[in-house]
């Protein structure tokens, strides 16, 4: 019988409870510094606080995935990922506050006190939990008995590889070599055998728990040895060498109809990010669109005025994984603008072609920046106020606030394989891309690459970071076109 290792936020359980208790301790102390040596609790508003900030902190743990990986963090990455998870319960606090308008009967000085306790404490009491856990991993090292079944020419690294994991819980007692008839002698100081010595004989005298076969390309699947090894009620793990041979993606097994099936993906993630991403756009998507309307009521004469036409220009454009969508924009061209645009094409700074961008463009309302500097068109390109309408993309489901820009049906048709890897998620108002030099960037393979890391690493805390960069982005506007 083979006991499931905890998966999930229950994993880190004890490190979720720890920062619970600092951050309450944090709480009580600089209370007590501030405002005197009385009980917190015993005020009404303050007792508020605790608990809102309490189960903010919950809801950002739960969420945001802030304990994923936290055993194989260094002390810098540590560090900086208390940080993260500290000024993310702080705001989503602060916005309950002034949601409930109370926000200015709390302490400030109070508050920034508790914030730098908190950062230092958690800190310190991760790393020791951490050093608790190592220790513990080491002491249990052997409780597991592991027989792997390989090749010659895997076995040592395979096993090196297993001795040296920081908090295993397995302890190799023997390796049989698939490859070989027979193999005397020892690998890292642990016995070896061949398919052709009695094996089976030897697992059921010695002490075995589970079994480890790590399969290369070249070598048989040993089912008859394995369905002998599960009749024994030992435990058996399978891995394909290859499934170790691509780094820059994500695996998990999962189901397909009735098949199971092991998926790979550049990025895997959880309904719960998936959920959190979404509510965040529906909530982006409806203030944006609030603004979008105030917007409309001041530059729709204008627009209507210098170009006579519809004020919103709707586009085909292609969206994740080839899906076609209209986006809108405020219309900043000439109605001509397309057809205009083959014209123009030797003028591209995208060398390759595969998007259109050019210095003082005439087909925008206004004609050139230079001779009309203060033309509508110019104006709403360069405050991106052309990019409001999106919200209502945002809203429907078509876009979201942060991913990849959605490229138009001629550029997708020129794009090679490894370009398409850009709309394997939604297209976004705003990305990696936009914050890194929007306009300023003219070779498209290092569009992609940005676009590519955006998805790899992909988080809610990212894409927090990108949406308040890019707002500082618009208002100096840099890169603007």
């Amino acid at each position: 019988m083979h006991k499931k290792q905890t998966t999930g936020w229950l994993k880190h359980l004890d490190f979720l409870v720890i920062d619970l208790i600092v951050l309450q301790i944090c709480f009580v102390l600089s209370y007590w510094i501030w405002m005197g040596f009385e009980n917190p609790y015993s005020v009404y508003i303050y007792r508020f606080q605790a608990i809102l900030l309490a189960f903010c902190e919950l809801l950002v743990a739960l969420f945001m995935d802030s304990y994923k990986n936290i055993l194989r963090r260094s002390p810098g990455a540590e560090f900086v990922a208390t940080f993260r998870f500290e000024v993310s319960f702080l705001l989503l606090d602060i916005v309950f506050l002034f949601m409930v308008h109370q926000i200015y009967l709390i302490s400030r000085m109070m508050t920034g006190i508790m914030a730098v306790m908190f950062l230092f404490l958690s800190f310190a009491c991760r790393c020791l939990n951490k050093q608790r856990i190592y220790r513990s991993a080491r002491l249990r090292q052997g409780k597991k008995s592991l027989m792997l079944i390989t090749s010659s020419g895997l076995a040592e690294e395979v096993v090196k590889s297993l001795q040296d994991h920081s908090f295993h819980d397995y302890q190799v007692t023997g390796v049989i070599l698939m490859d070989r008839a027979s193999a005397d002698g020892d690998i890292c100081g642990i016995p070896t055998m061949g398919r052709g010595d009695d094996i089976l004989k030897q697992i059921g005298r010695d002490w075995v728990d589970e079994v480890l076969v790590y399969q290369p390309e070249n070598m048989a699947y040993p089912s008859r040895l394995i369905d002998s090894i599960l009749e024994m009620g030992i435990t058996v793990h399978y891995c394909l060498q290859a499934l170790n041979a691509h780094s820059d993606g994500m695996q998990q097994v999962s189901k397909v109809g009735e098949y199971r099936v092991l998926t790979n993906s550049l990025k895997i993630v959880s309904a719960q990010q998936t959920f959190y991403k979404r509510v965040g756009d529906i909530v982006g998507g409806t203030i944006g669109c609030l603004f979008t309307g105030v917007i409309f009521v001041f530059i729709a004469p204008i627009i209507y005025i210098q170009s006579p036409g519809p004020i919103f220009f709707k586009q085909k454009r292609v969206g994740q994984n080839g899906k076609v969508f209209y986006m809108y924009k405020f219309r900043s061209m000439y109605m001509d603008a397309e057809e205009r645009k083959k014209a123009l094409m030797e003028q591209n700074k995208m060398s390759d072609g595969m998007m259109f961008k050019m210095d003082d463009d005439p087909r925008i309302i206004g004609s050139e920046k230079k001779d009309n500097p203060r033309g509508i068109g110019n104006f709403i390109r360069r405050t991106s106020i052309d990019e409001f309408p999106q919200f209502w993309n945002v809203l429907k489901g078509d876009m979201s606030l942060v991913g990849t820009r959605p490229p138009t049906l001629d550029e997708w048709e020129k794009y090679d394989l490894h370009h398409r890897v850009r709309m394997s998620i939604k297209p976004g108002i705003t990305g990696l891309w936009q914050i890194s030099g929007r306009s300023d960037i003219t070779d498209f393979e290092e569009v992609v690459q940005l676009d590519r890391e955006y998805i790899q690493n992909w988080s809610v805390w990212l894409d927090a970071k990108i949406i308040f960069k890019t707002v500082g982005v618009v208002i100096r506007h840099e890169g603007a076109e």
